[in-house]
């Protein structure tokens, strides 16, 4: 029996829940609704989905406060969805750990590309061959096992930061654009913008802080990011 990807929705309009429950269901995912914050991570802790739908505006927590404590305990993927469309609300969004931000009105059949995309690139990828692990002094980088770990200790990383730093790491001392990370890291048929590399960018950044002199997260102004090693 093959076992349907789980996506639950959490936005305090019912009428929205219910489109949303009826379009993704029809497409053959099981959707779960939640019509405030509190009860939105009280099912996620519950039903473990796969993704989660989020409003920003909610009663009780609002979605900023769900998506953090999402990301205390899961690296699940999170799309917000929102009538607030300001630069400043994407910015924090995905600072706080959202792999995605749509603005209503949305197109469902948008929003539902959108999904495919975030589910492929949070799947386990069984077309990756890298068993190598990258090291680097104080740093240990595994795609296989999706873990980092720093001075010898695992670290809490969201699979996307730790895709952009294995891809940098692996390929150290050579500059990428943004649009060469979008490409290589989120691949082609990614929706949002270059942004979303700067804010990865700066939380690897905050993780890496002050554990090695011998390499780090460089920006190359006017053209994009590398991994600098020094020989």
């Amino acid at each position: 029996m093959v076992t349907k990807t789980k996506i639950l929705v959490v936005d305090d309009d019912p009428n929205i829940c219910d489109l949303l429950r009826f379009f993704f269901e029809n497409e053959g995912y099981e959707v779960r609704t939640a019509n405030d914050g509190a009860e939105g991570i009280s099912y996620f802790r519950m039903y473990e989905p796969d993704l989660v739908l989020l409003d920003i505006m909610l009663p009780k927590k609002d979605g900023w406060q769900v998506c953090r404590e999402i990301r205390e305990t899961s690296s699940k993927p999170v799309i917000m969805i929102t009538a607030k469309g300001e630069v400043f609300d994407k910015v924090l969004g995905l600072e706080l750990g959202a792999d995605d931000f749509v603005v209503k009105p949305f197109d469902m059949k948008e929003l539902s590309a959108r999904i495919k995309a975030v589910l492929r690139r949070y799947s386990f990828k069984d077309t990756h061959e890298e068993e190598e692990i990258i090291k680097f002094e104080n740093i240990e980088i595994s795609l296989r096992k999706y873990e980092l770990k720093l001075n010898g200790r695992p670290v809490d990383i969201p699979p996307k930061e730790l895709e952009l730093l294995y891809f940098l790491a692996s390929n150290f001392n050579r500059v990428f654009t943004r649009d060469q990370l979008l490409d290589k890291v989120w691949g082609f048929d990614y929706l949002g913008d270059s942004r979303t590399v700067d804010v990865h960018v700066k939380r690897l950044r905050e993780k890496l802080e002050g554990v090695s002199d011998k390499w780090s997260l460089k920006t190359v102004w006017g053209v994009g990011y590398k991994f600098e090693v020094i020989l």
